[in-house]
């Protein structure tokens, strides 16, 4: 298959990106106070200085809609002019109905389809980036909402070293329209997507298998269980792969694509993987020092910090890239209009 095969006909680029970040910060002193840990552990192993946890009167869809808010004023569009809403979230307000459709309410976006992407956990923005991209295609379906929103607060145990010093709470979103006829070769230009079914990053109860029940609820398999080597060895293996395929899919070399917008789950991780590219770091911008790791929305807090300083310019190509639970992985390579 030659590399034009993978891309799609109708050109299509973001024209606005937002986040929202909850006002609580959550440094690594103060988890140093009811964990086994201290600042300098958490830094030395994640780079992770600090990072934000909702309010307990608010969901995800909360900040789903605030960031989705600020996307649309950068973009200079309103909610009547959206078509479709894809939100990624493994933290969703509740099982049913559609946090898609919440938002969807919230906004007064009459008109959006709203679809929900819901196990992919960290990687289901990349799927939700792929699934705007083809909606797009339709001549019926003119500008695509994509929200990454996680309330990973919510999930990760208060007594679990492992997942609690990594994870933060957070919400990304980007409007993504047609671009301009002129503009030839901007948008998606190939992607590649992976996955092998693990269990080492799990929440085990709330399902048809493993039903809520007071005996679950005792034994806390509700919260999040991560094996941390596991998540090394499989990203650290598969992100790098995925995403020198996708840019020669693209036709590009990777060394010469201009930004890497990566999943920001660890530094080590993302050091590791530009080490293995042979790119230099400063072309992936850096968010989890900050916020930790914010699931899917770790990916788009990188894309806004470059869109809204002016460092994404058109002709720019970009990489797209993240890997989640299950395990799951994914890159999209796109050419900025």
């Amino acid at each position: 298959m030659t590399a034009r095969q993978y891309g799609l006909p109708v050109a299509i680029t973001v024209a606005g990106t937002g986040v929202h970040l909850p006002d609580t910060v959550v440094p690594n002193a103060m988890l140093a106070e009811t964990l086994d840990t201290s600042d300098e552990w958490i830094v030395q192993r994640t780079g992770i200085r600090e990072r934000r946890w909702l309010d307990p009167e608010l969901a995800t869809s909360d900040m789903g809609v605030a960031a989705a808010r600020s996307a649309l004023e950068a973009a200079r569009l309103t909610a009547d002019d959206v078509d479709a809403i894809v939100v990624s979230t493994y933290t969703y307000d509740q099982p049913l109905p559609s946090t898609a459709l919440i938002i969807k309410d919230a906004l007064g976006a009459h008109r959006a389809l709203p679809l929900d992407v819901t196990q992919a956990a960290c990687a289901g923005g990349v799927q939700a980036m792929l699934i705007a991209a083809h909606l797009l295609q339709s001549p019926a379906i003119d500008t695509v909402l994509v929200i990454a929103a996680d309330c990973a607060s919510r999930v990760t145990d208060p007594r679990d070293r492992v997942t609690r010093i990594f994870f933060g709470d957070a919400a990304a979103a980007t409007v993504v329209t047609h671009a301009a006829s002129s503009e030839r070769g901007a948008g998606l230009l190939s992607w590649d997507f992976g996955s092998q079914l693990s269990y080492d990053v799990e929440i085990q109860a709330g399902g048809s298998r493993i039903p809520s029940s007071a005996e679950t609820i005792a034994e806390r398999r509700h919260y999040l269980r991560m094996d941390g080597r596991a998540v090394w060895n499989t990203a650290t293996a598969n992100l790098p792969s995925s995403i020198a395929t996708a840019a020669q899919r693209a036709g590009l070399p990777v060394q010469e694509i201009d930004h890497f917008f990566l999943h920001q789950a660890n530094l080590n991780i993302l050091t590791e993987t530009m080490t293995q590219l042979g790119v230099p770091m400063d072309r992936a911008p850096i968010t989890l020092d900050k916020l930790g790791n914010t699931g899917a929305a770790g990916m788009f807090t990188a894309l806004h910090q470059s869109f809204t300083r002016g460092h994404l310019k058109p002709g720019d190509t970009y990489i797209l890239s993240a890997i989640g639970a299950g395990f799951q992985w994914g890159t999209l390579c796109m050419r900025h209009a």
